[in-house]
């Protein structure tokens, strides 16, 4: 029992949101995304579902990631990332991916 509180509303807030950065096997390219379901986005990465930048550069490893409560700060945050240059974004995944391992790996996202 969820207490006074419709199902659509629960549901609302209980949604996380995620800023994540994918790179090839090369390390050589860097994609950062937003979405409200990482596993279902790194699976669609993964198996070539999205056409586009992601698929033509074959960006499957992912990389770094942060969650949010709502879409609003998730969305500003990737337009955040998105404008930095490509060292800020190195020095960003360093800070909790020194080797730069898939982290979907560990996360049991695949």
């Amino acid at each position: 029992m969820r207490g006074a509180f419709p199902e659509a509303i629960f549901r609302f807030m209980a949604e996380q949101y995620y800023v994540y950065i994918l790179t090839n096997k090369n390390k050589t390219v860097l994609y950062t995304g937003v979405t409200n379901n990482l596993q279902r986005r790194i699976y669609e990465h993964k198996n070539g579902l999205t056409e586009g930048f992601t698929k033509k550069y074959n960006l499957t490893n992912l990389i770094y990631y942060e969650t949010f409560k709502d879409s609003y700060n998730a969305i500003a945050r990737e337009k955040q990332i998105k404008a930095g240059s490509r060292k800020n974004k190195i020095n960003l995944i360093r800070t909790i991916n020194p080797n730069w391992d898939d982290l979907s790996k560990t996360l049991n996202l695949i």
